[in-house]
């Protein structure tokens, strides 16, 4: 195992998970560290990119109607230009290479179900190399966490 942290960044970062505005002098006290340890080590932590601190909303609480999945089988010898043509698309939030029936998983928000034919139809389908895609809408979140802690923490 290869991280870049040790069990006090480990710490620190599962309560961030926790509350990502939390203040560092509470930070500092529940780990009996000084202030400007738990606000230098969050800093070296933001900086080496191994937390990022970001506002997560609601896509349904901010007028999204339509999100969900679309698994893609591509030609792989045009994997590179895929993911870059794919990366332009404003409306993917989530791009994965993957193993097994699909090569390329993507995420996308939308307004509404015209806004998805778009994205499907013109946007995502009319990409070179693209031979399939299959989406899929989600229906309701059942769990939906940043919260999976550190290998140290277990």
């Amino acid at each position: 195992m290869d991280v870049n942290f040790d069990e006090i960044d480990s710490k620190i970062i599962c309560m961030l998970q926790e509350d990502g505005r939390m203040p560092f002098t509470k930070i500092a006290k529940q780990l009996d560290i000084a202030e400007s340890t738990a606000r230098s080590r969050t800093q070296r932590l933001i900086r080496d990119g191994i937390i990022k601190i970001v506002a997560v909303s609601d896509p349904k609480m901010l007028g999204f109607q339509v999100y969900g999945n679309i698994k893609l089988i591509i030609d792989s010898n045009k994997m590179n230009s895929i993911i870059e043509d794919l990366r332009e698309i404003n409306e993917i939030t989530y791009i994965a290479l993957l193993t097994g029936d699909a090569d390329i998983d993507v995420d996308f928000i939308v307004p509404d179900l015209n806004d998805l034919a778009k994205l499907i139809y013109e946007d995502i389908n009319s990409i070179q190399g693209i031979i399939q895609s299959r989406t899929s809408l989600i229906m309701r979140y059942e769990k939906d966490t940043y919260k999976w802690k550190t290998v140290l923490e277990g």
